[in-house]
């Protein structure tokens, strides 16, 4: 096996290939806070990508609902416990990657789904994780708690499906980072889905092949993002280009949310993948949960959110959001209004910072009525 750097871990690791990062690495930022789970993202993949045979069960982009919904059953749950204690100094974990963790004669510890693990998506939707038996006063992190998890192909940098793969069917596309199979090179062996930690690969028994997301990369090379990304009516995603640290830029969007502010986190960063979504945390959840989750980074990353309105760079960007169907790979502040700009640092697309607040008066004295919440 390589050792190769992984700065989400803080330290080098195990990997079965040698370190050969992209032109560029697809990168996005989600905003957990803002989701309510309409599905709209669900459905737009759905309709575009898997709504032919033998992809009835397949969700590449689905919402689940923390802490007790999956897709597939457990996805998550099943590998911490076959993974053992996660243990971090500090900003750097000590403990073992799925790759570091493997059986003797695998490449991953992984575990594979039951074809009744991927029969009820919507399981544990918007259940809390207690109960309220005689009412209890609202305060901050909540003792009753859920939230909303929306979750698409990690695209990470060390993917466990390519380590695995007998066939070499799948590759990490050099130009954009983006993650793809090979199907024509496929002969359906589901080693790629046992070992996917994120379980986001699907096997097709109808074609006897995998399949993926694909992040929609038609869409990026026209400057596009991607169909989950442009029809989320919570506007809670943002897709660019990030950069490892060393390399941050302070005009790239996703860079600065993740490595300048530190504000989003990766999921389960502690598998080893380094993965290149990354969610700005909730802000109502106990800490030892979104820690498990995020990484020891999340407490601080819920502080700085939740002044992120006294701070008018992160306002901005979090206008930025959802303003345009166009990838921004670069942005800047003026005045009181956010600019989204495109690989040449042309404007594509100004957005106010604050919106305008109006307080009507209670009385209309034109028509001498009192206005109501409708009128």
């Amino acid at each position: 096996m390589a050792r190769v750097y992984n700065w989400q871990l803080g330290r080098a690791m195990d990997y079965w290939y040698s370190e050969n990062r992209p032109k560029r690495q697809f990168g996005a930022v989600f905003d957990i806070n803002k989701c309510i789970a309409c599905q709209t993202c669900t459905l737009s993949c759905k309709t575009t990508w898997t709504s032919g045979r033998g992809q009835e069960f397949m969700f590449w982009n689905n919402v689940e609902t923390k802490p007790y919904g999956y897709y597939p059953l457990a996805w998550d749950v099943n590998l911490l416990e076959a993974l053992g204690p996660q243990t971090w100094d500090g900003a750097t974990y000590s403990g073992r990657t799925v790759f570091e963790a493997a059986p003797e004669g695998e490449r991953v510890l992984g575990w594979m789904p039951e074809a009744i693990d991927y029969a009820s998506p919507n399981i544990g939707e918007d259940e809390i994780n207690g109960s309220v038996d005689k009412g209890m006063a609202l305060s901050l992190p909540q003792q009753i708690w859920m939230f909303y998890l929306a979750r698409i192909c990690n695209h990470c940098t060390y993917p466990a499906c390519l380590a695995s793969c007998p066939r070499s069917s799948i590759y990490k596309r050099p130009e954009d980072g983006i993650v793809v199979l090979d199907q024509s090179r496929c002969r359906g062996y589901q080693e790629c889905v046992r070992a996917c930690p994120y379980k986001k690969v699907y096997f097709n028994p109808s074609t006897g092949t995998s399949e993926k997301c694909i992040a929609c990369f038609p869409k990026i090379e026209e400057g596009i993002q991607p169909q989950c990304f442009v029809n989320c009516i919570g506007k809670i995603r943002l897709q660019g280009w990030v950069n490892p640290p060393e390399r941050a830029r302070e005009d790239n969007p996703i860079d600065y949310l993740v490595h300048v502010r530190k504000l989003a986190l990766p999921l389960y960063p502690q598998f080893g993948l380094e993965p290149n979504v990354y969610y700005v945390p909730p802000i109502h959840v106990p800490d030892p949960f979104l820690i498990q989750m995020f990484g020891p980074g999340a407490p601080a990353a819920v502080k700085t959110y939740r002044n992120a309105r006294n701070d008018k760079t992160l306002a901005g960007l979090f206008a930025l959001f959802g303003s345009t169907e166009r990838t921004i790979p670069f942005f800047r502040i003026s005045g009181d209004e956010a600019i989204a700009l495109d690989d040449d640092h042309r404007e594509t697309v100004r957005v106010p910072i604050y919106e305008p607040l109006v307080i009507r008066p209670a009385e209309d004295p034109t028509r001498r009525i009192i206005r109501l919440n409708t009128t």
